[in-house]
Parts: structure tokens; C-alpha cells; sequence
């Protein structure tokens, strides 16, 4: 095992430390998120870390209860185009599972930008983020009762689940719009529509 490399016996706690460090974070006041994209450290190995489809984030089968935590790891998070994704410092590269999407979309707001609807979002680690072209919006129906899950981009390949009770808001501000010659049923922020679905599918979708 490399010199620095994180082990399983190493807790929430020291796991978080050597991030701050390694990231150059003095843990006092508010920080820029760390360049990860341009990291490309060894990879260490996996570490018994998840986040739960809700949100919630287990080290070694226990839940990370502490929120400051929690925001730390997700500063330093990476999904790769192997599809998997990690905790990256300038030293090491780490895999987490993540059983869902890593973050949680849990407030939205809705407000207007040269005459058109802006939608902002916050996430379950704080977040904001405007949909639009940079941060679009997508939406999967899945399940034997066809459930819609919307997903919103928030960096590089992470993307935040829209909670359930903010997709509720958000279908509310659904509206069916013609996109590519076909009517969809689609919301629109930052100058963009996103489609939800065929507008003839709307009434499939599980109340």
C-alpha cells in the first residue's frame, strides 16, 4: 500500500482530513470547489463508502452524520467516464458506490431571467444550481409503475435527483411544447426546454 494511501481503517473523520489537507482547505470559511477534474492521481483501491439513493452517506456500514462531512466529501467527488465515481485529491484517487445519483436536488425556486422561467436548485450539500444549458434538466421513467425521476447536471458528470416532493413542483410547471415536430410534455429554465415525455404519455405517469 502506497505511502498516504486511505485504508479501510481509516475513519469518517481521518478520511475527511486528509482531503482537507490534501485540497489545500484550512476548514475556515467559504470554499471554491477543488479543481478534481484536473487531478489525475493514482487510484488506491475501493473504500467501503456509499451514498443512498436518499442522500444519505455510510462509511463502513454506518451513517456519515455530521453535515460539514458530508459536504467536504462531496467537494472532492468525480464520476469518470468509466462510469464509476470517486473521491480524487491531488494524491490518490478513491472509489465510492453511489447507488443512485450522488446528490439530492431538495428545494427548487422559480423565478425569471430576460422574460423567461429560471428554475434554481439546492441540494442536499448546498449546492445552487440553475437549470439550463450548462445544468440541463433530464427525466427517466422507470419501474412497473412507471415513476418519473427527474435528474438535474450539477458538475462535470455528477448529477442531483429531484426529490420527490420539488418533482411535484416541478411537474406542476410542466407545459406540452413542440420539439422536433412531435408535442411534449417539457418544463423550460434558462432558455431551454427539457422534454419530460410524448404529451399523449402524460397520463401513465404514476399519481
Amino acid at each position: 500500500m502506497a505511502t498516504g494511501e486511505i485504508s479501510e481503517k481509516t475513519d469518517a473523520a481521518g478520511l475527511a482530513a486528509l482531503i482537507a489537507r490534501a485540497a489545500g482547505d484550512g476548514g475556515e470559511g467559504k470554499r471554491e470547489l477543488p479543481p478534481v477534474d484536473r487531478w489525475n492521481p493514482p487510484f488506491c483501491g475501493d473504500i467501503d463508502m456509499e451514498i443512498r439513493a436518499d442522500g444519505t452517506w455510510f462509511y463502513m456500514g454506518t451513517p456519515i452524520g455530521r453535515a460539514p462531512l458530508v459536504r467536504l466529501f462531496s467537494t472532492v467527488l468525480r464520476k469518470d467516464d468509466d462510469g464509476k465515481t470517486y473521491l480524487v485529491t491531488p494524491v490518490e484517487k478513491v472509489g465510492i458506490r453511489v447507488v443512485d445519483a450522488p446528490f439530492v436536488a431538495v428545494e427548487m425556486n422559480l423565478s425569471e431571467r430576460d422574460g423567461e422561467p429560471l428554475l434554481t436548485f439546492r441540494t442536499n450539500v448546498g449546492d445552487v444550481v440553475e437549470a439550463g444549458e450548462q445544468h440541463p434538466l433530464r427525466f427517466v421513467i422507470q419501474g412497473e409503475h412507471d415513476e418519473l425521476k427527474p435528474y438535474l447536471l450539477v458538475r462535470g458528470r455528477l448529477e442531483a435527483l429531484v426529490s420527490r416532493a420539488v418533482m411535484y413542483e416541478l411537474v406542476e410547471l410542466g407545459e406540452v411544447c413542440e420539439i422536433d415536430g412531435e408535442a411534449m410534455f417539457c418544463v423550460r429554465s434558462g432558455g431551454q426546454r427539457f422534454a419530460v415525455m410524448p404529451a399523449e404519455e402524460l397520463g401513465t405517469l404514476s399519481q
